[in-house]
């Protein structure tokens, strides 16, 4: 699917994402910062992605993890600093939770900021529980 508003467009078609220019956008990112290349270019295949383009050129990026039915979770929602302040973030955002394979799904996310730009799309700031990545289980 596409979204087009003035000169900027919203895709999820996966050969429009640039990873040359995501994976160093998202190490700006407190959230991602710790990630390899490897591990990007890994989740980027198994989740539905928006790239947000400007002329043909990538300046922001979404992905849902999701299995289509029931859940989804939103995921490295980031805008490129030269083009934040114009609304794009909530444009992206209502691209996303608009998308038709995600309209049985509750969406979730984790954030530490940006609360606001949620709760206009209707996210509920609850509190979750989470385990670590990396751990394996000893039962």
């Amino acid at each position: 699917m596409e979204w087009h508003q003035d000169d900027f467009t919203i895709t999820n078609d996966p050969a429009r994402i640039d990873l040359n220019y995501l994976y160093p956008l998202l190490l700006t990112t407190y959230w991602a910062n710790q990630r390899t290349r490897p591990q990007v270019a890994r989740a980027l295949e198994n989740s539905l992605c928006f790239t947000l383009l400007h002329a043909n050129q990538q300046i922001g990026f979404a992905r849902v993890i999701s299995d289509h039915a029931v859940i989804g979770y939103l995921a490295d929602v980031v805008i490129d600093p030269a083009h934040r302040g114009r609304g794009l973030g909530k444009w992206l955002v209502s691209c996303v939770i608009a998308h038709p394979e995600l309209q049985s799904c509750k969406i979730i996310l984790e954030t530490a900021d940006a609360h606001t730009l949620y709760e206009q799309y209707e996210f509920e700031h609850v509190p979750a529980m989470k385990r670590p990545a990396g751990r394996g289980f000893e039962g």
